[in-house]
């Protein structure tokens, strides 16, 4: 597995930042490669990527929600990766935001791409087009602030 960890700083409060972040089906809008993402249910994600040029679906689990402050995941079959996007409040306006993805290259050109970094550009490259989203927006587009822990929800509130 390839561990790869990047943070950035958007100016919205925290609140508005993890909302957003809870409308995976707009991931496409700042994720490259991403095509769609499809929310099954509240914790579970169908994806479809162009990675390295070859079409890549796969489901995943959301494991742990905590509103303004975690979502974890991980992937059932299909490529392998595990994650936790965390929401740190810097003040009022600002939030901090990191993500911890493991994922485990398959074939020779996704293996040379992590060796040279070129999937740590990628999440940079990502958490910046969405920096551009929110703070171009100021607001976010829904929310869900549902808790989940070890894939099951605890309280279930309504996804907006």
């Amino acid at each position: 597995m390839t561990r790869i960890e990047e943070s950035i700083e958007v100016e919205v409060p925290v609140g508005t930042a993890y909302n957003q972040w809870t409308q995976f089906e707009e991931f496409p809008q700042f994720m490259e490669g991403i095509e769609a993402v499809s929310q099954v249910d509240d914790t579970h994600l169908h994806w479809v990527a162009d990675i390295g040029g070859h079409r890549e679906e796969w489901d995943a689990e959301i494991t742990e929600q905590h509103p303004d402050h975690r979502v974890a995941w991980t992937a059932e079959g299909g490529k392998g990766n595990a994650g936790v996007v965390t929401f740190h409040r810097i003040d009022d306006a600002t939030t901090r935001i990191m993500v911890q993805l493991d994922w485990e290259p398959e074939g020779v050109t996704e293996k040379i791409g992590s060796a040279l970094g070129m999937d740590s550009r990628r999440v940079q490259g990502d958490l910046g087009r969405f920096k551009a989203l929110i703070e171009g927006r100021g607001r976010e587009t829904g929310a869900w602030r549902g808790q989940v822990e070890s894939g099951e929800v605890e309280n279930d509130s309504d996804r907006s």
